[in-house]
């Protein structure tokens, strides 16, 4: 954390090189910037972001992270989740499967709920540890601003290039409508990560519509379409990681990526280290259908009429696809490997 001097990303382990997309470029409408940014979300889902300008509210919140997990975990747990499906709150390590035979994940962390950090110091879904209080208005709301300014250029230039009339983006992932978009700040012990077979968090989608993260350790992997395993994404300083979510594969029938991805212990030296991660989730509003926006373009039309029949007709909100994938993840909530299968988004193994 904060101070400390992390030894170096090795150099021989197997690497997925990302494009790296200058945020200041797309913000300026640069043309050339926006058809590299198109290239990365269509065929891996995956970026280096630079010149995002959240470098000073990410350190804040990281520290507002250290200060949390330093807590005593009956304090901590005071605040826990729970199993019914709600992300927002504190998670402890070992609640969650990160796969079908019910292994358990090795990470703590804290989930941040977009919605009470804008609204503090009134309540919309829960109160948070003290730690995190005292912090709203210093690192919380800041680092979430400024997370939710970054997500949403990105999401409106993509939108632009699926053909969507202006603000079509926009109206699906409103302020005013209360969403399961969070920040999470992420705590792998390093006497509690578990081994490259099982990994901390397992093989998945992300939920949501954008990923915007931070880290300064490795071990987020990708599976490249087409690859023959796991390729770690090396974290590089003053860049953030973003990737595109469900939701977004979804509205654009395919043309835009959710990659699968997971998180294993750090290799080599780095794994010595307790691994810190935070991330910022922007996920639709909880009464927006998860389907094709093919009324609203002519290119998601196409691509959907070249789908196999009904392959994005999800029948469900981003709420309730939220709350699911949440619930069924939960280890107090397995019955057997079917509740981890339901717990799973647009991953479809035979495409890998």
């Amino acid at each position: 954390m904060p101070g400390t001097t992390l030894p170096p990303f090795p150099d021989d382990v197997p690497t997925v090189p990302l494009l790296v997309i200058d945020f200041a470029l797309i913000k300026s409408g640069d043309v050339n910037e926006i058809d590299r940014l198109w290239k990365a979300a269509t065929e891996l889902g995956f970026w280096y972001l630079k010149n995002h300008g959240a470098e000073e509210e990410a350190d804040a919140m990281f520290e507002t992270g250290a200060a949390t997990m330093d807590l005593p975990l009956d304090e901590k747990m005071k605040f826990e989740q729970g199993d019914d499906g709600v992300s927002f709150g504190y998670k402890y390590a070992g609640s969650s499967a990160t796969d079908e035979k019910g292994s358990p994940d090795g990470v703590e962390f804290l989930n941040v709920s977009r919605d009470d950090a804008l609204a503090w110091p009134a309540i919309v879904h829960r109160t948070y540890p003290a730690s995190v209080e005292a912090r709203m208005d210093t690192a919380v709301r800041p680092f979430t601003l400024k997370s939710v300014e970054v997500s949403n250029v990105l999401l409106a230039v993509l939108g632009d290039r699926l053909g969507l009339p202006e603000g079509t983006m926009a109206g699906a992932h409103r302020l005013d409508e209360h969403s399961g978009s969070e920040t999470r700040c992420i705590k792998a012990a390093r006497d509690q990560q578990v081994s490259l077979e099982k990994a901390n968090i397992g093989a998945h989608t992300d939920f949501g519509s954008l990923s915007f993260l931070h880290n300064r350790l490795g071990g987020l992997q990708v599976f490249p379409p087409g690859s023959d395993g796991w390729k770690y994404v090396k974290p590089l300083p003053g860049h953030a990681i973003c990737n595109l979510g469900d939701a977004m594969n979804i509205f654009s029938g395919g043309i835009l990526r959710s990659n699968l991805h997971r998180v294993v212990p750090p290799p080599k030296e780095q794994a010595a280290y307790d691994r810190w991660s935070l991330v910022h989730f922007t996920r639709p509003g909880n009464s927006v259908v998860l389907e094709p926006m093919s009324a609203h373009s002519s290119m998601i039309a196409e691509a959907v009429a070249k789908a196999s029949a009904g392959k994005f007709d999800t029948g469900t909100t981003a709420g309730a696809w939220f709350t699911r994938r949440i619930q069924y993840q939960r280890l107090k909530n397995r019955t057997g490997p079917e509740s981890w299968r339901a717990s799973r988004g647009t991953e479809h193994q035979e495409v890998y």
